[in-house]
């Protein structure tokens, strides 16, 4: 069956007020509108329009027999409107994630509790597709002979050359692992902000773009140790259709714009930065990887008017229905289409049918594989990954 679902949109701080409203077509509501979550997270389940008046948390588990759907996602899609800059952040491995929720259980730390860092035993790798023109990001460490470059830009202050030292060790793992640590634990408010003041003055044709985002962070989070941070990190452009993929111990943080994010169904964050919020600088420490990287740009395939980004892991696949002209594509387990252009009618093998516009999003069971659409719009289709 294809069944439509819908959310209302989190109203988090950092949320746009008018990327998803116009998305959708509508006047904007003047609030932040930061996520619109299709799945069944418990945190903020879609809402089935099949007249159960359930969210999908209680509809799969009651249907699974029926329609051979699970009793739960391994994934979560989302659209995400980033009006001002998401802290930087890691997520753990599954490894990391089991150990770390058992020992937050057996000490007692409450789940909703500020400080808790392991909400739940899953990892949360993700994938995210700019729809806006440009979306902004920061995703993994630089090469670290470019960071020793921007920062020698940054003249010769006192806490700048304790930031140079820190970086000059001979192994550049080392040497990030120990910088990251003295900017979040140890640097007082005073040095970070003479660093951020030499930022601020600072003059290079190479780095304008970072020099020019440290100054946007500063007057999002004045003097916060993260925008240091995000002067180490690979600054990102995506234009619109491009996407990232960012596994386990990645340091990230999406900056402006507007995507279709997908991750495994996790809300475990440690953050590192840019952020009012808790930070357990030790946990961060033990899971970020401090190898520098290229940016994590993931590719799709491409076949028949279809793409997908598939990361190579088990929670997720992300197909992409183009407009244009008809499609079809094959499913692995349930899915959920979401509709982000023009009006698309999408049918599946055993005679569903629903029409999504864009914001408009529906659950596919398995029977209905493969599911085509008329081309008439733009849909993405969450699935369970090879």
């Amino acid at each position: 069956m294809l069944v439509a679902i819908s959310n209302t949109p989190r109203d988090y701080a950092w949320g746009s007020p008018t990327l998803i409203a116009d998305l959708e077509g509508r006047e904007p509501t003047g609030a932040p509108e930061a996520e619109v979550w299709f799945g069944d997270h418990p945190g903020s389940p879609a809402e089935v329009h099949d007249g159960s008046d359930r969210t999908l948390d209680a509809w799969l588990p009651a249907e699974a027999a029926a329609h051979g759907v699970p009793a739960k996602l391994p994934y979560l899609l989302k659209l995400l409107a980033a009006g001002a800059p998401l802290s930087i952040q890691v997520h753990p491995s599954k490894d990391q994630a089991v150990e770390g929720f058992a020992r937050e259980e057996a000490a007692g730390v409450p789940r909703d509790a500020g400080s808790r860092n392991y909400k739940d035993d899953n990892h949360k790798p993700e994938v995210i597709v700019a729809l806006s023109d440009t979306f902004t990001a920061l995703a993994g460490l630089r090469d670290i002979a470019r960071t020793r470059a921007l920062v020698a830009a940054l003249g010769d202050a006192p806490a700048v050359t304790a930031l140079r030292e820190r970086l000059a060790a001979d192994d550049a793992s080392a040497a990030l692992r120990s910088t990251i640590g003295w900017l979040l634990g140890d640097a007082d408010a005073a040095e970070i902000a003479e660093i951020v003041d030499a930022a601020a003055a600072a003059h290079s044709g190479e780095f304008a773009a970072e020099l020019a985002l440290a100054g946007s962070l500063h007057s999002a989070y004045p003097a916060d140790p993260g925008i240091v941070v995000a002067l180490l990190m690979n600054l990102v452009e995506l234009r619109r259709g491009e996407a990232i993929f960012v596994p386990a111990g990645v340091l990230h943080a999406y900056v402006a714009g507007l995507g279709v994010e997908i991750m495994a169904a996790s809300d475990n964050v440690l953050r590192g930065g840019l952020t009012p919020k808790h930070i357990d600088v030790a946990e961060l420490l033990s899971l970020v990887d401090f190898r520098p990287a290229e940016p994590p740009f993931l590719s799709p395939t491409v076949a028949d008017g279809v793409e997908v980004f598939a990361p190579g892991i088990a929670d997720f696949a992300l197909g992409h229905l183009l407009p244009g002209a008809a499609a079809e594509l094959e499913l692995r387990g349930v899915a959920i289409a979401l509709g982000v252009s023009g009006e698309t009618v999408l049918t599946g093998a055993a005679g569903g049918t629903v029409t999504l516009t864009a914001g408009q999003a529906a659950l596919i069971t398995p029977d209905e594989s493969p599911v085509s659409t008329d081309g008439g719009g733009e849909v993405f289709v969450a699935m369970p990954g090879a």
